[in-house]
């Protein structure tokens, strides 16, 4: 019989959690970066209360932060976990809906300061979201937290940007305050980049708790099986097994993301720029390449995907950030859309057609910049390296890779990555003039542990 997570002692007065081999990783990791990655349902959620408790009890008075994905996942997963946590189980927690504070009892007492919301408090969870502005839990509100330790659920999906990540690190900058990141995996994005290949080149700050949705005992070997029968096995690695595996049949495979995917650094204003844009009503993608006129080398250096939103604002965006370059070249869409280049025309910019209409063969082209080493893309652009990476064919019921591109209509970035490294040759860069030296704006153990519970106290990790 599969024992619960949480089990009362047979006095009543305290709790021990019985833990599975993953959860106990997680728990007993002291580095500040923790990243429990794991298959769907493999109890990730439901640590990270406990893991916050403890965090709490050591660190002591002050805030602290539980971000989910964003508001339904905050109302309808992370919310009824902390609560059954805090306030039902270990009994230490009040939770103030208003504000979205999770409010703490002193230990020493026993007691809640607060009588309102607002009022000073022994320690305080801060319950936000991770997609900015999204009602009032946006992470806009964490901009004035001094924060002790954080934990972020579902940090995978791609709703949760490298921007939240930033910006939760540095609520905790004052403390240097641990984070635990739970995810199943979704894609190729900043978790990747920015957690997991650091730790797997030996970053001694990161911890990386990978297991299989099977390692929690509650979850059926049956489904798993079902799981491993049914999807493709890249996918099922990701889903079920917390492990990064590209798809077959992926079409970009000499991409290497220790040689490809680079740190960010400022674009000088005279290298020249080409953009390449995807229209869509609800997803219109823009990628913008920069060329380094001494190297001759292409760099990804921005991206957006954006919809619900008009051309002239489009266009006002798109000018405003290109305001920072002194030449930029502008391709979009495909042949038929001539309409759509109008409207952009219309706006005061010149959007050309791409000079290589051809799928293959604009697929070729960017192949060979990779292959040649000439085509790197700045680890923000989160978007654009996570299609390049899934971009991928058909396979067929034998297993056989086919000519046909798998969900072509979803991969608005790499459409636009194609279109921009269409027109390259455009960028001219020989006719380019250098700016003069005077030039201003050129600048060189156990699984078992106890709590007692009694006077809202927990201790005894």
């Amino acid at each position: 019989m599969v024992k619960e997570m949480i089990e009362h002692t047979p006095g009543g007065d305290g709790i021990i959690l019985n833990l599975h081999p993953g959860q106990l990783r997680a728990m007993n990791s002291e580095k500040r970066f923790v990243a429990m990655l794991s298959g769907t349902q493999g109890g990730k959620t439901s640590l990270g209360p406990f893991w916050l408790a403890r965090e709490i009890e050591t660190r002591g008075p002050g805030d602290y932060l539980a971000i989910s994905a964003d508001y339904d996942m905050f109302k309808l997963k992370m919310l009824p976990e902390m609560l059954k946590v805090f306030e039902q189980t270990l009994q230490i927690g009040r939770y103030h809906p208003s504000v979205k504070v999770l409010e703490i009892r002193d230990p020493n007492t026993g007691e809640f300061w607060a009588e309102k919301a607002d009022d000073e408090m022994y320690a305080r969870i801060i319950l936000r979201s991770a997609v900015a502005g999204k009602n009032e839990t946006g992470v806009k509100g964490l901009e004035s937290t001094t924060a002790k330790a954080a934990w972020m659920d579902e940090a995978g999906l791609p709703e949760v940007s490298l921007v939240a990540f930033e910006a939760v690190q540095r609520r905790l900058s004052l403390f240097q305050g641990r984070v635990l990141l739970t995810s199943t995996l979704y894609d190729f994005g900043w978790l990747r980049t920015h957690v997991y290949l650091p730790w797997l080149n030996g970053d001694p700050d990161i911890d990386i708790i990978r297991f299989d949705s099977i390692e929690n005992p509650k979850f059926p070997k049956e489904e798993y099986e079902r799981a491993k029968r049914k999807l493709p096995s890249w996918k099922f690695d990701l889903q079920y097994r917390g492990i990064w595996t590209r798809p077959a049949g992926q079409i970009y495979s000499d991409l290497d993301e220790s040689v490809h995917v680079v740190t960010p650094f400022d674009i000088p204003d005279h290298w020249p720029v080409i953009v390449g844009i995807d229209f869509g009503a609800v997803h219109q993608a823009l990628i913008w390449i920069s060329q380094d006129p001494q190297s001759g080398k292409y760099y990804v250096f921005d991206e957006s995907l954006e919809g619900e939103m008009s051309t002239k604002g489009h266009c006002r965006k798109a000018k405003d950030k290109a305001a920072n370059h002194r030449r930029v070249i502008w391709y979009g869409g495909a042949a038929s859309e001539k309409q759509q280049r109008f409207d952009w025309q219309a706006e005061g910019i010149n959007v050309h057609q791409p000079p290589i209409s051809d799928v293959e063969s604009g697929i070729d082209r960017v192949t060979e910049l990779i292959k040649t080493d000439r085509l790197f893309f700045f680890r923000t652009c989160e978007k654009t390296v996570s299609q390049v990476i899934e971009y991928s064919r058909k396979v067929n019921a034998l297993g056989e890779v086919t000519e046909e591109i798998k969900d072509k209509s979803a991969y608005h970035m790499a459409d636009a990555l194609r279109y921009a490294v269409s027109g390259i040759d455009s960028l001219n860069v020989k006719q380019i003039s250098h700016p003069s030296p005077n030039d201003k704006k050129f600048s060189s153990g156990s699984s078992r542990f106890s709590f007692n519970i009694q006077k809202g106290r927990f201790s005894g990790w």
